[in-house]
C-alpha cells in the first residue's frame, strides 16, 4: 500500500508527466497522492500550478541523477530503471552520438518533449492576477 507524500493517507500513483503527454512508467515519474491531493482542487489534475511544480521538481531530479553529458543505453536503463520496451521507446527518436545519447535529449523526451522552468509558473501567476483585475 502506498501512502500520500503530503498527508500520509492511503494513496494512488500519480504520473507527473501523464502517459497521454508521453510520460514513462518509471519511479521518478511517480508521485504518491491520496484522492484529495491527487484529484482534489489543490491536486495536479485540477491545479495547473501544482502540476507544473511537480514537473519542474521531476526535471530537476533528472538533471541531478544524470550529471554526465552523454549516456549509453545500459547506463540509462540502470539509472532510470527502464525495461527494454520503455528504453526502446525513449531512444527511438533520439540521435546517438559516438559518446552516447545526450542528457538534454533524454530529459526532454522523459518530460514529454517539453522543457519546464520557473518562468512558466511566474507567467501563469501574472496571467491569473490580470484576469482577476
Amino acid at each position: 500500500m502506498y501512502t500520500c507524500e503530503i498527508c500520509g493517507k492511503e494513496a494512488d500513483v500519480h504520473h507527473i508527466v501523464h502517459r497521454s503527454e508521453g510520460g514513462f512508467d518509471i519511479d521518478i515519474n511517480y508521485k504518491y497522492l491520496c484522492a484529495f491531493h491527487h484529484r482534489g482542487k489543490d491536486g495536479p489534475h485540477q491545479n495547473i500550478f501544482v502540476d507544473l511544480q511537480y514537473k519542474i521538481e521531476m526535471q530537476t531530479k533528472l538533471y541531478n541523477i544524470l550529471p554526465k553529458k552523454y549516456y549509453s543505453p545500459k547506463e540509462i536503463s540502470q539509472i532510470l530503471g527502464l525495461h527494454n520496451g520503455s528504453l526502446k521507446r525513449l531512444l527511438k527518436n533520439l540521435k546517438r552520438y559516438k559518446e552516447g545519447y545526450k542528457k538534454e535529449d533524454i530529459i526532454f523526451t522523459l518530460m514529454g518533449c517539453v522543457k519546464y522552468n520557473v518562468d512558466i509558473l511566474e507567467e501563469l501567476a501574472l496571467d491569473l492576477l490580470i484576469e482577476q483585475l
